[in-house]
């Protein structure tokens, strides 16, 4: 599916640098490449040393010229890259001089679309090469890089085709109940039933836990006031980014910074002390620490050695009781005064002071967020792809019932619409497909 016109963009970021490249994709792209180096052939696959001349015949740059011809390139279609001296005027000189030549400026993320509609991505890729330019972490470039590789489309693909066999069958045993089928048929779907739900169930579990690894885990700090949230914020940060002070309630509203712990990027979010206030602002800022404990994928509570266990402590602990599955940290802050607080009331709890070191909780991130990161399960990167898989195992759930019962009309329509969902993750389903399986397996009509 060629596109009739060519489009050019600068490929690389803005701003002065050794080496710009601008891409050019279309029909059109090597006569422009041909017009503007006054070279008669430019061959496949080679970078070639071209002096760049603009329409008037004035040279602007030297550059290198790759020629990929089609259908072996990015798009599928004619693609010539122009890497030329970085900086801001060049490259534009160079655009401008291609958009002269009968090229339009491409929109946002058009050569990846192209790339899809010529069948040289699917959609799992395409979102992977978005992300990936996106991540801020290892572990999300190594994630993405096994998107890029095709294990979600391997994975897709071998779900749709236990769906299409199923379809298949399904559809035989209704359009044409005279043909001899498998005795043990039914018993291989319903087999094949429960292999499914469980690889979607445990897929969506373990993208479920690592939802923060594209853009950062969210971290919660959270404890009464005046127990040293915004200290440990700031050692975390390795400068003053909260105000500290003795007076309660100094934190009214949540601060967000992110950073790097080992390999990972996470989002640590100081809390306002939890506790009962009049404040109507303060009370604003208390309710914003609640929600924040909602989001977060890890929570740090944090209470005060020097000091008894009362009521706002109490109260703190039953919101981690019911935080529901989220990690906790729970720690034990100013170590280095006269511990007055009752021990017996946390378990698997650190010891530090934030004046000192806090290398003990460092470490327990650090573990935690592996234990999140480094797991062979497939991983869906985006809500869509959640989202696609849950309507999937819905259908599937819903398709059990009529196979049990004998309704097969009711079954089929069930299998088909997981078959629609699941292709959504990297292509859509066509009826076609289902259709060569009945026909290429069972000879009708013969």
């Amino acid at each position: 599916m060629l596109e009739d016109d060519t489009i050019v963009a600068i490929a690389t970021a803005n701003g002065i640098g050794s080496i710009s490249i601008i891409r050019v994709s279309g029909n059109e792209a090597l006569n422009i490449a041909l017009k503007l180096t006054k070279k008669k052939e430019l061959k496949n696959r080679l970078a070639t040393l071209c002096s760049v001349y603009n329409l008037s015949g004035e040279i602007i740059d030297e550059a290198l010229l790759i020629y990929f011809k089609n259908p072996f390139s990015f798009t599928g279609e004619d693609v010539l890259e122009f890497q030329c001296h970085g900086g801001i005027a060049i490259s534009n000189i160079i655009m401008n001089e291609i958009l002269k030549c009968g090229a339009r400026l491409a929109q946002p993320g058009e050569f990846s679309k192209r790339a899809f509609l010529n069948g040289k991505i699917d959609l799992t890729k395409a979102e992977a090469i978005a992300n990936i330019i996106e991540a801020r972490s290892e572990d999300a470039v190594k994630l993405l890089a096994k998107q890029l590789k095709g294990e979600l489309t391997n994975f897709v693909n071998d779900i749709r085709e236990d769906l299409l066999f199923m379809l298949a069958y399904t559809e035989v045993n209704i359009d044409y109940a005279e043909e001899d089928l498998p005795e043990d048929i039914f018993q291989q779907i319903e087999n094949k039933l429960n292999k499914i739900t469980i690889k979607l169930q445990d897929t969506l579990e373990a993208s479920k836990r690592r939802e923060g690894l594209i853009e950062g885990f969210k971290v919660a700090i959270i404890g009464k006031p005046n127990v040293g949230k915004s200290s440990l914020l700031n050692k975390l940060l390795n400068f003053d980014r909260a105000i500290i002070s003795d007076i309660a309630g100094t934190t009214r509203d949540t601060i967000e910074e992110s950073v790097r712990i080992g390999t990972h990027i996470i989002k640590i979010v100081d809390t306002a002390g939890i506790r009962e206030a009049d404040d109507i602002i303060e009370k604003i800022g208390i309710e914003k620490s609640i929600k924040a404990v909602e989001e977060a994928d890890i929570i740090i509570s944090l209470f005060d050695n020097n000091k008894e266990c009362d009521n706002e402590d109490e109260k703190i602990l039953t919101l981690l009781e019911n935080s529901g599955n989220k990690e906790i940290i729970k720690v034990l802050n100013k170590a280095d005064l006269e511990n007055c607080f009752d021990k017996t009331k946390l378990d698997n709890f650190i010891e530090l002071s934030t004046k000192e070191t806090i290398n003990p909780l460092i470490k327990k991130l650090e573990i935690i967020l592996d234990s999140n990161t480094h797991s062979d399960d497939m991983t869906l990167v985006s809500t869509r792809q959640i989202e696609a898989v849950e309507q999937t195992l819905h259908h599937i759930n819903k398709a059990a019932e009529p196979l049990q019962s004998g309704e097969l009309e009711f079954f089929a329509y069930h299998i088909n619409e997981a078959l629609l969902n699941i292709s959504n993750i990297t292509r859509p389903y066509e009826n076609d497909e289902m259709l060569d399986v009945m026909f290429g397996a069972f000879c009708l009509g013969k």
